[in-house]
């Protein structure tokens, strides 16, 4: 991607957004949403997004508190905003189409943006949680104290350089299965790998429940979590699976 064009976005809540803009086919942009203490930088998602690439433009995105953007973390709550200001700059830019791929946190982000604002023409959350305060397997107690704790804020903050708020939620925002309903008519794939040591399989199809057509769950055979372990050959399927959906025609088209 070493024509990526750098971006500084501003959320409606002026919150400053790093971003990164890799020019593709007009006819649909990706909009790449990392994980928990991720960054678009990393070699990663700098893998994932030339994969995307292929298929379309991407513009992928530093959520707030993570990376060069401001702001601190609101752990899947503001991000909404993060990602709003990532479609309209794409949109800018003259795509027809702009579909919202997330992983982990970013997957849950990815469907409460679609669902929050019907800005999405197609969404794929991969190894994205259905529900908050999941603490059924040891990483998620580890995320759970990190968030939690001063200690843990301190500590992710000097490893990983993601800085997260204080003060917590208030008033709790809606889990991504109580709003996965309101994202269609736009599209969602759920991918969700049974070997994720971080959200067992009643997440994905949790989800799925709640969701409505049109609608895709892959359960992958093998695949741990999220971007790390997300091979080339998986983003190229998610990659041709949105570039057919958004080939459809976008819902109010005549």
């Amino acid at each position: 991607m070493n024509d990526t064009e750098s971006l500084t976005l501003f959320t409606r809540d002026a919150v400053r957004i790093d971003a990164g803009h890799s020019p593709g086919d007009r006819a649909l942009c990706f909009v790449l949403v990392h994980g928990f203490t991720c960054s678009w930088r990393q070699p990663a998602l700098r893998r994932i997004a030339d994969v995307l690439r292929r298929r379309g433009g991407v513009v992928a995105l530093d959520l707030r508190g993570h990376g060069r953007s401001g702001g601190h973390s609101t752990v899947g709550d503001r991000e909404v905003l993060d990602v709003e200001a990532a479609v309209e700059a794409a949109r800018r830019r003259g795509y027809r189409r702009v579909a919202v791929v997330g992983f982990s946190l970013g997957g849950a982000v990815a469907v409460r943006y679609a669902a929050l604002t019907g800005g999405a023409d197609a969404v794929a959350a991969v190894s994205a949680p259905a529900r908050w305060y999941y603490r059924g397997t040891a990483p998620m107690r580890r995320v759970h104290w990190v968030i939690e704790r001063r200690a843990g804020r301190l500590a992710v903050r000097l490893a990983r350089g993601t800085r997260i708020a204080a003060n917590g939620w208030d008033p709790m925002p809606e889990a991504p299965h109580e709003v996965a309903g309101r994202v269609s008519p736009a599209p969602l794939l759920i991918v969700h790998g049974d070997a994720d040591p971080f959200f067992p399989l009643d997440h994905p199809r949790q989800l799925f429940a709640a969701a409505r057509e049109p609608r895709e769950l892959w359960i992958e055979p093998g695949f741990g979590h999220a971007e790390i372990a997300a091979t080339p050959e998986l983003v190229a399927r998610i990659a041709a699976w949105t570039h057919h959906a958004c080939a459809e025609p976008a819902p109010g088209d005549a």
